[in-house]
Parts: C-alpha cells; sequence; structure tokens
C-alpha cells in the first residue's frame, strides 16, 4: 500500500459527515433548507437524531485522522503502516456511522469508536518516536 491510499482515506473521512447529515435529512419530516438547525431540533424520529450525531462524531474526528497522516508521513513513517492505519480508521468510521444511525448496540458503536481513534494515536505515536529517533 502506499500514501495515496491514506490520502484517499482521508477524502473519504472528509466526506463522511456528509453522509451521514443526509441520512438525518433523509429520515425526518420533510427537511427544511431555511433553518437546518432548528429542523434538527425540533425532529422526534431517533434515527435523525442518531445520525446527526454520527455526522457531528465524523467531523469531530476528522481533523485528528488527517493531522495523524500528514504528520506521520512527514516523520517518515513506513507508507504501508499509514496506509493500513487509515484503512483501519475509515472502515471503523463507516461502521461507527452505520451502528450509530441504526441504532444497535451502543457497545458496537463505543468499540468501533475506539478502534479508529486507537488508529490515530498510533499515528501520532509512530510519528513522534520516528522524529524522535531522527534528533
Amino acid at each position: 500500500m502506499t500514501i495515496a491510499v491514506a490520502y484517499w482515506c482521508v477524502l473519504v473521512a472528509a466526506l463522511l459527515p456528509y453522509v451521514w447529515t443526509t441520512v438525518a435529512k433523509g429520515s425526518g419530516e420533510r427537511y427544511d433548507n431555511r433553518d437546518p438547525r432548528g429542523w434538527i431540533a425540533r425532529q422526534t424520529n431517533p434515527r435523525v437524531q442518531r445520525a446527526n450525531s454520527a455526522q457531528l462524531n465524523a467531523f469531530e474526528a476528522f481533523a485528528p485522522f488527517a493531522a495523524g497522516v500528514v504528520f506521520a508521513q512527514l516523520a517518515g513513517v513506513p507508507e504501508a503502516r499509514i496506509a493500513m492505519l487509515s484503512v483501519v480508521f475509515v472502515v471503523c468510521r463507516l461502521l461507527h456511522g452505520v451502528v450509530y444511525t441504526q441504532g444497535m448496540k451502543h457497545s458496537l458503536r463505543s468499540l468501533v469508536w475506539f478502534v479508529g481513534f486507537a488508529c490515530v494515536v498510533a499515528l501520532f505515536i509512530l510519528a513522534a518516536l520516528r522524529v524522535g529517533h531522527a534528533g
């Protein structure tokens, strides 16, 4: 695997929040684009609320992931390791959104969240270790 795989994963991760917001908007009453946040607040359908929460969580997860990929590459972490961690992260984020929007077991949602988070932490640790050995 090359760094291009990781870059594609960054793009997918950047787009994931919009997948979950589309699910939220498609699951509730007729969507009102004049007041999107008010519309979300007025929804009583649990799937709308869960999909919106998945969207917010995906936005929160994106920046640290993208930074981790960039830092790892700049530090000279092997491309195959960066790509593998990136793919695992994206798979976990996809599963997180599906489990969240479908209202599946919260422990499964937490598990896939944690594995994705561990990938981000690993990217930063690998970068720091690599830079620490270089200096």
